[in-house]
């Protein structure tokens, strides 16, 4: 698999640092980088690659990831972290050389039937159930539309069940934090929770599909889940008889009962008691689902069941803020306080000097939304923004040589006593 990502990875003008992309649960690092872009060249068994079958194509699954790292010993950066998925889809039928042959042995294809062996798949659809979903990224809120399908293509009639699906952060479905969504055999246990609508639909499309929905989660203290369902199913000929072994039960808040998809309500007994049949041989517990289907069969006196463990993923989920269509933008900054700094009193220096200081200011990351124009300003500082301004300006039109101005009365008022006694003494002369 080769992907190449740009180095302008938003469009705007700026590039990220080659270091900070990665490919895959397994974090890969770049093979080479060009002028304008990095390339990830690597094996489709490589850096936790997925692989996934649906009845027409092979596909492959993994995502690029964007962490920005600060620049030398600044505290901040200035993007928001990325994930993106990634998927190639290999058609399943056909010769996929491209050279012309002419086969002398028994095709493939033909052998596969006659040895019946059962392709089980899970996929994503679309809120109508029409078609697969194109997106893998999902808000909560939103809900998961789950269809798990067996292909019976040249085999007799079957139909499939989902004896359990475990939700993970990796492909590893031992691994820590866990959900069980459904267990106990088709006992669909998140939609017992109470603020979950999760359950099957009342009829399957075909006996050998069957579809769920799950509300959209996240796990507790992650703020973005990339996770992965892993499913345990079995395909069952449709003349085997419902029971607490081959059920599809969905949990009813107004009865507060289970009611099964096919069968009487009493096979639905055990998801409460926890006391469902387990055939000898089969463990409860899933192990790793290391990138390809396991599947095996057992045979009992008068029919035969195959299961296979498949996987969907990686989803992923975030909160509100973060959907994937909003995008509105929003800014809070704050200005002030504005410190002023008096007129200097040197005799000879008639320059007025001010030390003005511009904060806090706080930054919230960037949204992309084209159309928003919503921006949030708060300027803290004095209410009486204007009277300072007017005692500002009166400070710099202050008088500056007041001492000029006493100094010129002192003197009028001294001339004018001068004058004065001046006067007499020329009077009291004259008088003699």
């Amino acid at each position: 698999m080769v992907v190449t990502v740009l180095k302008d990875l938003y469009g705007n003008g700026k590039q990220v640092k080659a270091s900070d992309l990665t490919l895959g649960s397994q974090l890969c690092g770049p093979s080479f980088q060009r002028e304008d872009s990095v390339v990830f060249q690597n094996g489709l068994q490589e850096c936790g690659i997925q692989l996934q079958m649906s009845p027409d194509f092979v596909i492959y699954s993994t995502e690029i990831t964007y962490k920005p790292t600060p620049l030398g010993n600044a505290p901040i950066v200035r993007t928001n972290d990325a994930v993106t998925i990634i998927k190639c889809y290999y058609p399943r039928h056909g010769n996929v050389s491209s050279d012309a042959i002419k086969p002398t042995w028994v095709p493939f294809i033909s052998t596969i039937s006659v040895e019946e062996k059962l392709v089980f798949s899970l996929q994503l659809m679309n809120d109508d159930w029409s078609a697969p979903e194109t997106s893998m990224a999902f808000q909560l809120g939103d809900i998961f539309h789950i269809e798990a399908s067996v292909d019976i293509a040249n085999h007799v009639p079957m139909m499939v069940f989902v004896d359990r699906c475990v939700a993970t952060l990796s492909p590893d479905t031992n691994s820590n934090p866990r959900y069980d969504i459904i267990d106990l055999n088709g006992c669909l246990l998140d939609g017992k929770q109470e603020d979950s609508s999760s359950a099957f639909r009342p009829q399957r499309p075909q006996p050998n599909q069957i579809q769920f929905t799950v509300d959209a989660f996240r796990f507790s203290g992650i703020a973005v889940s990339t996770i992965y369902i892993t499913c345990n199913l079995r395909a069952v000929p449709v003349t085997q008889t419902p029971d607490r072994m081959n059920k599809a039960c969905s949990f009813s808040k107004i009865t507060n009962t289970w009611s099964p998809l096919e069968g009487t309500s009493n096979i639905c007994i055990c998801c409460d008691t926890g006391n469902c049949a387990v055939p000898d041989g089969q463990s409860r517990r899933m192990g790793s689902y290391a990138g390809r289907r396991h599947w095996k069969r057992k045979a009992g006196l008068d029919h035969t069941t195959e299961q296979g463990l498949v996987a969907l993923g990686p989803l992923m989920v975030v909160g509100p803020s973060n959907h994937k269509e909003d995008h509105s933008e929003q800014g809070l900054v704050a200005l002030g306080p504005l410190v002023v700094v008096g007129p200097s009193n040197h005799k000879e220096d008639h320059s007025e000097q001010g030390l003005v200081a511009l904060g806090p200011l706080m930054v919230v990351g960037p949204s992309n939304h084209k159309e928003a124009e919503n921006k949030a300003a708060v300027v803290v500082g004095p209410s009486n923004h204007n009277k300072d301004e007017n005692k500002a300006a009166a400070i710099r039109q202050e008088p500056i040589h007041l001492e000029v101005w006493v100094l010129v009365t002192i003197t009028s008022l001294s001339l004018a006593v001068l004058v004065a006694c001046a006067a007499v003494i020329v009077k009291y002369v004259f008088k003699k």
